[in-house]
């Protein structure tokens, strides 16, 4: 298993839904990107467990584009759970089953 820790801040999409994503550290995304080649999902998802303070949950994380980094989406369930918005940077851990 990988496991890494970060602290990055949470923003909002401009488009519809108003989903919220926090973006990986470009050197973060290069490393999980090498260690998953070839396990992608559809879109180049890459199925991870995220857990913010005592919040744990399966998602996945997405190629960005305009940041050539990964984004990691953050429910809204986890956000009121922990009580975060846009604009705040919480300590999160990654973890990846190889």
């Amino acid at each position: 298993m990988l496991r890494y820790e970060i602290q990055a801040e949470i923003w909002v999409y401009p488009g519809k839904g108003g989903w919220h994503f926090v973006t990986l550290p470009a050197e973060l995304a290069a490393r999980i990107k090498a260690a998953m080649a070839g396990m992608a999902r559809p879109w180049g998802s890459l199925g991870v467990t995220a857990v913010i303070g005592k919040t744990r949950w399966s998602t996945s994380l997405f190629p960005d584009r305009a940041s050539g980094s990964l984004i990691l989406p953050i429910k809204a369930s986890v956000r009121q759970r922990e009580g975060l918005k846009a604009g705040d940077a919480p300590a999160l851990t990654i973890a990846i089953e190889l």
